[in-house]
């Protein structure tokens, strides 16, 4: 038994509501059960209930036993003062007021039938990989629609709060805040932390400036990647390193020690030189970037702002020294359609809540518009018959198992609740 089935039982009222006493037998009708809040303080606000005769007004805590009320020194917290009903599964002890008025006990175990507690734990039963994973096919788009909004937006606010950081650390430079984050996003999970670093390191107005000349913006990440430190007969290489000490030398940058970068387990096409040199291109390609990312609302106009290659040394080079056949390394379709999801999206969330803008149906409708990821979380899905058609669906997806099934957070979940009110 835990104290959040309880929060469901009560707020859903899924007991006998008409045969309730106190535990002295005083008689309960429940008129408002009261707002569910999560914050601090007792767990509803602003009930409204009949004991006896008298109608109170307050808030209603619930606990596993009446004694959790001194386990967690709610008798010290004057929060818990105008709490009008104790809701417990098992009462073992009086609870009083600074008053010394006693608080009306409703001893909850009387009033569940024995199914609903079966529902439940058939539904907690751990099982292969989530613990509905039988009854997701069951689910009814409407509620698997409403859901994956909700949990969509979730997910939105929380890659929001590393974007309004980096907003404090550039002093409000929405251009600078998308460099480091682009950065991030062409390392991918492997290199993505170190390139995140390498942008931070190289102060923005310099890579506006020095964005007309593609060799400098190259030769300013590679060099803080540490990919310049070495000596080598290559020309291009001796070029590059040598603009690099000069711009050093210009702008008095101080050369900070990031972790290197890994070329192991990459294909060659996500080789950090190779998707350094693409960022570089891209922003000697495109002036004021920001300004066209955060008002486009169409894949296709984002597909074109990013169709760009690394430059012309690395069509036949993944490495220094180390000639390869010829590939023009463009950015692929795949590897835009993650910068929609995890830069662009994000992005534009932020700077419109900043704004006090509501765009919410254009973000889905712009993820409607790009393919859903390929991981195994979405293929488990997949399995179990829950098939995204687009990104705004997989994004949902990735949200709900991350937050919601690895938590055991099931009646918090729309899915799991909607389960339980089925049985």
């Amino acid at each position: 038994m835990k104290e959040v089935l309880l929060h469901y039982l009560w707020k859903f009222k899924k007991f006998d509501t008409f045969n309730l006493k106190t535990f002295i037998g005083e008689e309960i009708t429940i008129v408002n059960v009261g707002n569910y809040l999560e914050l601090a303080g007792p767990d509803f606000f602003n009930a409204q209930i009949v004991i006896g005769d008298q109608k109170w007004a307050g808030n209603v805590e619930i606990h596993l036993k009446s004694s959790d009320w001194y386990v967690h020194h709610h008798e010290r917290d004057p929060a818990y003062e105008n709490v009008i009903l104790h809701v417990v599964w098992e009462h073992d002890t009086e609870i009083f007021r600074k008053n010394n008025t006693e608080i009306p006990v409703l001893e909850l175990k009387k009033y569940v039938a024995s199914q609903t507690i079966a529902d439940y734990q058939s539904l907690m039963t751990p099982k292969s990989w989530i613990f509905c994973e039988k009854q997701l096919k069951d689910i009814n788009e409407f509620t698997l629609k409403n859901w994956q909004e909700r949990l969509f937006f979730e997910r939105l606010e929380r890659k929001s709060k590393p974007i309004y950081e980096l907003l404090q650390q550039t002093n409000n430079d929405w251009e600078a805040v998308l460099f480091c984050l682009l950065a991030k996003n062409f390392g991918l999970n492997t290199n993505g932390e170190t390139f995140l670093k390498i942008a931070q390191s190289i102060p923005f107005p310099i890579i506006r400036k020095e964005s007309f000349e593609v060799e400098n913006l190259e030769a300013l990440l590679l060099g803080n990647a540490g990919l310049l430190d070495l000596e080598k007969e290559d020309n291009y290489f001796k070029d590059l390193k040598f603009r690099y000490f000069y711009l050093l030398h210009k702008y008095q940058i101080e050369k900070k020690t990031i972790e290197p970068v890994q070329f192991f387990k990459h294909r060659p096409d996500n080789f950090p030189t190779i998707r350094l040199s693409q960022l570089a291109n891209l922003y000697h390609n495109q002036q004021n970037l920001f300004s066209k990312i955060s008002t486009s609302n169409s894949v296709t106009a984002i597909d074109e702002i990013f169709e760009v290659s690394a430059s012309n040394y690395w069509q036949n080079h993944y490495q220094f020294d180390k000639e390869s056949p010829k590939k023009n390394k463009k950015l692929s379709k795949s590897f835009i359609d993650l910068i929609i999801i995890n830069t662009i999206i994000p992005l534009q969330f932020a700077y419109a809540k900043s704004q006090g803008k509501e765009i919410s149906e254009d973000l889905i409708q712009l993820l409607n518009e790009v393919a859903p990821e390929k991981n195994a979380i979405i293929d488990k899905f997949n399995s179990f018959g829950i098939k995204p058609k687009n990104a705004f669906e997989s994004q949902s997806l990735l949200q709900l198992k991350n937050e919601y099934c690895n938590k055991s957070r099931c009646l918090e979940c729309g899915i799991g609740m909607e389960l339980l009110k089925k049985s």
